[in-house]
């Protein structure tokens, strides 16, 4: 046993999203698939813990693929990214459906813990076709025409192509990792994991130093957000936009008050 934190990507209304029930699904994905996560550990009795994880995982975003299924109230073409990261003392978790992408500063470089489910990737557009499915090139590459991602929760209209398995990575922990970002296309599409990681790493070093001497109720991560979002909008984004920033070097103090 050991203590862990998740972190889930939430499109949710707060943010810029897409205008119909696209929040349904993924409001669903960030209040419970971390409890779909709990449970599926809970039930495992595999002991190889990566393997245990990788199961855990893929097993956890079937079961929220599958609750909209049959919902009537959700249309066949209503879908979600879901990006889960599981942070232990010595591991980073990250697993990806869709095209948010999570980014870890390590000792200032950029590396990125995700890899896009875009139709431009070689493997997945085989994976398509293999199945009998078109990647349509419409301005952007698409499936069938209609989705720009190859793998996501719901779409059940284009599920024997488009699915919910997630791709799993495990990364060390090193005493350089700073922070993390999280982020959906709406950042990626107009900045690179390297504009993102310089501009987040002077802005939560600014935001750090200032802890103490204003009486800010929000920690340094929070700015790093709201500073990564201007950006992505000055740089016009058009698409929706989720951030979440997780602090790695937060101090045992701050943390505790925070708590």
């Amino acid at each position: 046993m050991f203590d862990i934190a998740i972190f889930i990507l939430q499109l949710s209304a707060f943010n810029i999203k897409y205008l119909f029930i696209q929040s349904r699904v993924s409001s669903y994905c960030a209040t419970e698939l971390r409890k779909l996560v709990a449970e599926e550990w809970e039930r495992s009795t595999l002991n190889e813990w990566s393997r245990k994880w990788e199961v855990v995982l893929c097993n956890a975003y079937e079961r929220a693929d599958n609750v909209f299924k049959d919902l009537a109230s959700v249309p066949k073409s209503v879908g979600s990214t879901a990006l889960v990261l599981i942070i232990s003392a010595c591991q980073i978790i990250a697993a990806n459906c869709g095209d948010s992408r999570a980014v870890l500063c390590r000792g200032g470089e950029a590396i990125p813990l995700t890899v896009d489910h875009k139709l431009d990737r070689e493997d997945e557009a085989d994976r398509i076709k293999s199945n009998g499915g078109r990647v349509l090139n419409l301005g952007c590459l698409r499936v069938e025409g209609v989705l720009s991602m190859s793998r996501a929760i719901g779409d059940h209209d284009l599920k024997q192509w488009v699915i919910s398995v997630p791709e799993i990575t495990f990364k060390t922990r090193s005493e350089d990792d700073e922070f993390l970002i999280l982020a959906s296309d709406g950042v990626w599409d107009v900045l690179s994991n390297e504009e993102v990681v310089k501009l987040a790493r002077k802005e939560l070093r600014q935001r750090r130093r200032l802890v103490g001497v204003n009486d800010s109720p929000f920690p340094p991560a929070w700015y790093v957000s709201k500073r990564v979002l201007k950006q992505a909008l000055d740089a016009y984004s058009d698409d929706n936009i989720s951030i979440i920033v997780v602090d790695l070097k937060i101090p045992r103090t701050r943390r505790q008050k925070m708590l």
